[in-house]
């Protein structure tokens, strides 16, 4: 295991390989942040978004938290959110679980953990809507990855219906919502096929997938 003297070596040594690759990149960096995208993620150690995506500092806002949830209460994600939309006007703002996720899987089998139980109750409404369609899959690892898919999309769906994200699509606002979610056993992410860019978009995803039972799991 690292120490922590050995974590601020490597700092330094970081530091000194992306001054030499890209002079003056920490200089630019300091003034200004210019990224593209939100990303809702994970807190889990396993799942860094800046990597799995190959974007350098800068270039990706991040907001974390325990099974990537984004509650209407949540004031710290809905901040994140707000500065990321309307100050650093984003593009796109992308929701991504894991599956294997420990919060899911906790809230999936109601075990007691402590003050997260509070918490992870967002994951156990998103399993109750849709009990009907998880008790036709499988238990185990398969339900539980359906369960994961499921999460993503129901806090995607969440971050649409934010007044942040409807006032901006509101004023015209180019700003596109999307749902993913990345298998720790091959480093690879998978699009869950939720994309919505408008109002109208989003209505239009309910009308065709809303129950979302013929929805392909990506099993890679």
């Amino acid at each position: 295991m690292q120490g922590l003297h050995e974590m601020f070596a490597s700092n330094r040594a970081w530091a000194e390989e992306m001054s030499q690759l890209s002079p003056g990149f920490f200089e630019k960096l300091a003034q200004l942040q210019t990224p593209n995208y939100l990303w809702i993620g994970c807190a889990d150690s396993r799942v860094p978004a800046n990597e799995i995506v190959g974007l350098l500092p800068g270039e990706l806002f991040v907001h974390r938290n325990v099974a990537n949830v984004v509650s209407h209460t949540d004031l710290n994600c809905l901040s994140v959110m707000q500065y990321a939309v309307e100050v650093l006007k984003v593009r796109h703002i992308i929701v991504c679980g894991h599956y294997g996720c420990g919060g899911v899987i906790a809230a999936q089998k109601n075990k007691r953990l402590g003050l997260i139980d509070n918490w992870l109750r967002h994951i156990q409404d998103v399993q109750e809507k849709y009990r009907g369609l998880l008790e036709t899959v499988p238990e185990g690892t398969e339900r539980e990855d359906r369960l994961c898919e499921l999460n993503v999309v129901e806090q995607a769906v969440n971050v649409c219906q934010t007044t942040v994200v409807q006032e901006a699509w509101d004023r015209g606002q180019e700003l596109v919502v999307h749902g993913w979610i990345y298998r720790l056993t091959d480093g690879l992410l998978h699009d869950l096929g939720l994309c919505v860019s408008s109002n109208a978009g989003l209505e239009e995803y309910y009308k065709a997938s809303h129950v979302i039972v013929d929805w392909p799991v990506p099993r890679g």
